[in-house]
C-alpha cells in the first residue's frame, strides 16, 4: 500500500518553475530513491513534503488520505521526518540536546525533564556506538565535533522522530565506509518494520546497495519509475540528462548559441578594455598580468590539496582558459575555491602562482599575490548593502594599492572603464547598490576585481541567482576575459553554464577529482557518469 503519494505537483517562483508536474508514490516497508541532475526539481519536491515550501498546485496523500502541509511542524504532526542536506544542528548545545529537540521531554509541562531526555538520547547514540569515534557522548558539544560525527547527530535526530515517513537528503556525504555500512543496517530494520523511506545520493554503489525502487525526476518533471533490480546506473543517467541530441551537446541556446554570441561580444569588450588601457593611470582589465606571462603557459598549478571536504586535489590552469568544476552541489567545489582564497585552511598540499609557492593564510594574502574570488552569494560573499556604487567597487583596488586617502574624482576615473566594459547599468556611482537588479549587482562585484587585474580569476557559481540575459551577459564577457590572457576557474551548478563555457571540466564526487572531461567528451552524460561513479 502506498504510504505517500505525490500526483501533479508544481511550485514555480516568479517566472522560474522549479517543478512542473511532479509524481512520486512510496509504498510501506520500501527505500525509494529520488534520482536528477542539478536543478531537476528533487530538491522542491523533498521540501514540499518537509512542508518548508507550499505547492501551487498538486496533491499530496498519505495513506490514501489528501493532506495540507502547512509547514514543518505540520509535517512531523502528520508523521515525516527530515535529514537534511544542510545541517540543521544547534552548534553550541549538546549532542543530547540535538537529537531530542524537535520534542524535548518536559517535566509537569514546564522544565525539561534532562533523565528522560538523556534515556532518549542514548538509545539513537547507542546504534552508531561502534563507528562514532573518538570524543563522541551525550554531553559533547556539537561544535567541537568532526563534520561525520555532526551527520551522524542529524541522523540520529531523524531517527528520534520516529516517523513512518522518513526522508533523507545526501545522508552518507560525510560518512566514511564503516558508518555508512552502519546507517544502512539500520535502514534496513526500518524497512523491516513497514516505514517508508524517501533517498537521496550522488553515490551510485549506495543507490543499488539500499534502494528497492528509483524515481528520476527531469526538468521539473518526473520521467518514470523502476525496480532498482530492473535497470541500471547507464539506464538512470541517460533518463537524468535525456536521450539523443540533448544529451550529447550543450543545448543549443544555453551553450552553442551562447558561445556564438559571446564571439561577436567579445570582440566588442576588447574594444573597451584596449580603451581603458589607454584611459586609465592603473592596470585595467586586459593588461597584461604583472607576471609577464603568455598565452597557455601554466598560472596556477596545485598538487596534493588537502582540507576541510576536500583531498588529495591535483589540476592546472593555463592562461586564456576557462577551467571547470562541475559534480553535484556539495561535493567540494567551494571549498577548493574558498581554500585557494585564502579563506578555508589547508591541512597538506603544493601551491604555486606563475611558478611561485603560495600558500595564503588569508584572503588579504591571496588578494595581493593576484588571486580573485567571485562569489554566487552576493549578500555573504559580495556586496556592501546600503552602500553607493563607488564605494562597492573600490576596496580590492584600495587594498592592493595600500590607498590610506583618495580623491573620489581619482577613483571615479579608475573604475568608469571597467564598469562600462562589463556594460553595468546604472544611473550614478553615488547610486546604492541596492537599487541596481541582481545581474548589474554581480557585474559591480565582478568588476571590483578587475581595476587592478588580477592572475587567476575564481568564480564560485557566479550567477546564482541572476536572470537569463544578465547570465548570458556576464559569460560573454568572462569568456573575453580568457580571450585576453586571464586565468579563469569557474564553478557552476547549471550544466548548461559548464558544458558552454568551460574546458576541460573536472568533475568532483565526495571532496575528489572523479573524472575529466574535456572537448567532445563535454557532455551531459558523462558529466553525471563521473559525478554518480557510475561503472
Amino acid at each position: 500500500m502506498s504510504k505517500l503519494t505525490l500526483s501533479g505537483v508544481s511550485k514555480a517562483y516568479g517566472a522560474t518553475v522549479a517543478l512542473s508536474d511532479g509524481a512520486l508514490e512510496v509504498a510501506a516497508g520500501e527505500v525509494h530513491v529520488l534520482m536528477g541532475a542539478n536543478g531537476s526539481g528533487k530538491s522542491t519536491l523533498c521540501k514540499i513534503v518537509a512542508g518548508s515550501v507550499r505547492p501551487d498546485r498538486g496533491v499530496v496523500s498519505i495513506d490514501g488520505r489528501p493532506v495540507t502541509i502547512r509547514g514543518p511542524g505540520a509535517a512531523r504532526a502528520l508523521g515525516i521526518g527530515v535529514f537534511y542536506q544542510e545541517l540543521s544542528l544547534a552548534a553550541h548545545r549538546t549532542v543530547a540536546d540535538n537529537i531530542c529537540l524537535a520534542d524535548l521531554p518536559t517535566a509537569a509541562g514546564v522544565l525539561i525533564d534532562r533523565k528522560a531526555l538523556q534515556a532518549r538520547a542514548a538509545r539513537y547514540i547507542a546504534m552508531f556506538d561502534s563507528v562514532a569515534g573518538d570524543g563522541f557522548a551525550a554531553d559533547a558539544t556539537v561544535a567541537d565535533l568532526r563534520a561525520d560525527q555532526r551527520q551522524l547527530v542529524e541522523i540520529m535526530k531523524t531517527l528520534a522522530s520516529e516517523a513512518p515517513i522518513l526522508l533523507f537528503d545526501e545522508p552518507t556525504s560525510a560518512l566514511d565506509r564503516a558508518q555508512v555500512e552502519r546507517l544502512f543496517e539500520i535502514v534496513r530494520a526500518l524497512k523491516a518494520e513497514g516505514r517508508a523511506m524517501v533517498f537521496i545520493s550522488h553515490r551510485m554503489d549506495e543507490i543499488f546497495a539500499i534502494g528497492d525502487r528509483v524515481t528520476v525526476i527531469r526538468d521539473g518533471r518526473t520521467i518514470g519509475t523502476a525496480r532498482l533490480a530492473d535497470t541500471d546506473p547507464a539506464t538512470i543517467i541517460r533518463q537524468m540528462v535525456g536521450e539523443g541530441e540533448a544529451a550529447d551537446l550543450p543545448p543549443e541556446g544555453e551553450g552553442g548559441a551562447q558561445r556564438r554570441k559571446g564571439d561577436a561580444e567579445t570582440d566588442s569588450m576588447s574594444s573597451g578594455i584596449a580603451e581603458s588601457a589607454r584611459t586609465s593611470p592603473f592596470r585595467p582589465v586586459g593588461a597584461p598580468s604583472p607576471s609577464g606571462g603568455r598565452r597557455d603557459e601554466v598560472a596556477l598549478s596545485v598538487r596534493g590539496l588537502t582540507g576541510p571536504g576536500f583531498a588529495a586535489i591535483d589540476l592546472d590552469v593555463r592562461r586564456g582558459e576557462i577551467l571547470g568544476f562541475g559534480g553535484l552541489h556539495g561535493q567540494g567545489q567551494s571549498a577548493v575555491l574558498r581554500a585557494l582564497f585564502g579563506a578555508l585552511p589547508v591541512a597538506a598540499g603544493d601551491v604555486q602562482l606563475a611558478g611561485r609557492k603560495l600558500r595564503p593564510r588569508t584572503p588579504r594574502e591571496a588578494i595581493r599575490r593576484g588571486i580573485a574570488y567571485v562569489s554566487g552569494d552576493r549578500r555573504r560573499d559580495g556586496v556592501l548593502p546600503g552602500r553607493p556604487i563607488l564605494e562597492n567597487l573600490t576596496p580590492i583596488h584600495a587594498l592592493r594599492r595600500r590607498l590610506v586617502l583618495a580623491r573620489a574624482s581619482a577613483l571615479r576615473q579608475v573604475v568608469r572603464p571597467v564598469v562600462e566594459a562589463l556594460h553595468t547599468r546604472f544611473a550614478s556611482l553615488s547610486q546604492p547598490i541596492d537599487a541596481l537588479s541582481g545581474g548589474n549587482q554581480q557585474k559591480i562585484v565582478i568588476a571590483r576585481w578587475l581595476i587592478d587585474r588580477p592572475d587567476v580569476l575564481l568564480l564560485d557559481d557566479p550567477t546564482k541567482g541572476i536572470d537569463l540575459a544578465a547570465k548570458a551577459d556576464l559569460f560573454a564577457q568572462i569568456r573575453a576575459l580568457a580571450a585576453a590572457g586571464m586565468a579563469i576557474v569557474l564553478y557552476s551548478s547549471e550544466d548548461a553554464e559548464l558544458l558552454g563555457n568551460a574546458d576541460p571540466i573536472l568533475v568532483f564526487n565526495g571532496g575528489r577529482i572523479g573524472g575529466v572531461l574535456s572537448g567532445a567528451a563535454r557532455t551531459r552524460y558523462n558529466l553525471y557518469h563521473a559525478a554518480y561513479e557510475a561503472a
